[in-house]
């Protein structure tokens, strides 16, 4: 992760953070892309994206992370974003102790195996550290 501002842009005064919390159930995953929607709403006021592109790929990542969790990981989870000097944090808390693995995608059968690729390449970084009653998915984008 970077430390200082990406390309000339200067620090961020204020720590701009949200947290939403969700029951788990397949809606969830539209509710969380809806929080992730508003959060970069509010964020833009006061500090566009450098590139248009930035707010549709943290959706795509918000919402990637939100249906793996409600397939993989059934119960609570909580989405954290949190602005960085270069971009936002997204972490995604659940209650599985299970990290996410890589799976084969092949797109002529279908049945996923998308997702965990999708995050790295979009992401700037991502990882997941267990905790004692779950995990974190973190994963930070450009802004």
């Amino acid at each position: 992760m970077a430390t200082g501002p990406r390309r000339g842009r200067p620090p961020v005064e204020e720590t701009f953070e949200r947290t939403v919390a969700f029951p788990g159930e397949l809606r969830n995953v539209t509710g969380a892309r809806l929080a992730a929607d508003g959060y970069l709403a509010d964020l833009a006021r006061t500090a566009p994206p450098t590139v248009p592109e930035s707010w549709d790929d943290i959706l795509l990542v918000v919402t990637e992370l939100a249906a793996n969790v409600v397939q993989y990981a059934p119960g609570p989870f909580e989405l954290r974003m949190r602005r960085t000097y270069d971009g936002v944090h997204v972490t995604v808390h659940d209650s599985s102790r299970v990290r996410p693995e890589p799976r084969p995608f092949h797109p002529q059968r279908g049945g996923g195996g998308v997702g965990w690729h999708l995050l790295h390449t979009l992401c700037d970084q991502v990882s997941v550290v267990l905790t004692d009653d779950g995990k974190d998915v973190h994963a930070f984008l450009p802004w």
